[in-house]
């Protein structure tokens, strides 16, 4: 880790805060717990514990790995159905297919991004291709469910394949920052996704003792969540590590920082920052499907059983479990 990184950084373009920006106060630090998700492999579930008025429009990440698998190990999920939101599938280190119902899919690996607008609903698998599964190997990377407000809920399905060239990529004013801009702008730099929410994620590398102040958007929330490393956060230099997600209060900058020292194995301190400007509609959440209502739900769950979110393709036979989350 990471896939995508430059020889000089300081041959890219240079963001920092303006002066007169108001920082953004840390107002929780929250550690991830740990889990399985699909058919087995190991997740931290980034915002768990966090109150959803922080979190809005975002509703869950996990960060998938970093594991090393053993010949035969790889795990993926089943066939399973989405309604009502975005997935956003990252990949950092290895390889995962996807396929889904409406056509969309394809091969992601080291640095990119499929992003997946479920909308009225499709069915979906994720899995490692066949050779990685033979083979073993190092897997690791973070999906992230974006809600849809009511009024696209039910928009057709879409797909997007971002490859990992077409990053926009920045540094701080000393290039000790990389920084890859997903989706969404920072500083008037614009990421490659196409968001329906407007929001903004970035994979922030900081080499030791490397300190970063971001412009950021007062009308967007603010999440940095810890893929590796240690460092701190916000101005007061909150401490953070590995598995741990900080939210920030209103202001119009935010601060991360890495320790000077940091183990072997993670040179670096690795960040996931996000914000997102708020929907602020009731939500309705349970296992696949995210509406507004309970009775949205029931129907979502009802048009799933007959059929009306796809099929899957001939090739493949659906989970007998029926819907699981991924």
């Amino acid at each position: 880790m990471p896939a995508v990184t430059v020889e000089n950084p300081l041959t890219l373009p240079r963001v920092t805060a303006p002066t007169d920006a108001v920082a953004r106060p840390v107002l929780t630090v929250t550690t991830a717990p740990s889990g399985f998700e699909g058919e087995g492999f190991p997740v931290r579930r980034a915002f768990a514990g966090i109150n959803h008025r922080h979190l809005d429009p975002f509703i869950m990440m996990d960060q998938m790995g970093e594991v090393e698998y053993a010949p035969g190990e790889p795990k993926g999920t089943p066939w399973h159905p989405h309604r009502g939101f975005e997935t956003v599938t990252y990949i950092i280190d290895g390889i995962f297919d996807h396929q889904d119902s409406n056509g969309g899919g394809g091969t992601i690996t080291n640095g990119d991004t499929q992003w997946m607008t479920a909308g009225a609903g499709l069915l979906h698998i994720e899995a490692p291709p066949e050779h990685l599964v033979v083979s073993g190997g190092l897997f690791h990377g973070l999906q992230l469910w974006v809600n849809l407000p009511a009024k696209d809920k039910m928009m057709a399905p879409r797909y997007q394949d971002i490859r990992s060239g077409s990053v926009q990529l920045l540094t701080s004013p000393d290039g000790g920052a990389l920084l890859r801009v997903i989706a969404g702008a920072l500083d008037g730099h614009e990421g490659p996704g196409i968001t329906h929410t407007p929001i903004t994620m970035i994979h922030a590398t900081l080499a030791p003792g490397a300190e970063v102040t971001l412009p950021w958007r007062e009308d967007f929330n603010g999440l940095a969540y810890v893929m590796a490393g240690r460092g701190s956060v916000g101005a007061e230099r909150r401490p953070v590590h590995l598995g741990q997600t900080a939210v920030f209060g209103a202001g119009s900058s935010l601060t991360v920082r890495a320790d000077e020292k940091q183990d072997a194995y993670t040179p670096d301190l690795e960040v996931v920052l996000l914000g997102g400007r708020p929907i602020r509609e009731p939500m309705a959440h349970y296992g696949p499907f995210v509406m507004n209502t309970k009775d949205e739900l029931i129907q979502a769950f009802e048009d799933f059983r007959k059929g009306r979110l796809g099929t899957v393709p001939a090739v493949h036979g659906m989970s007998e479990s029926g819907p699981q989350e991924a």
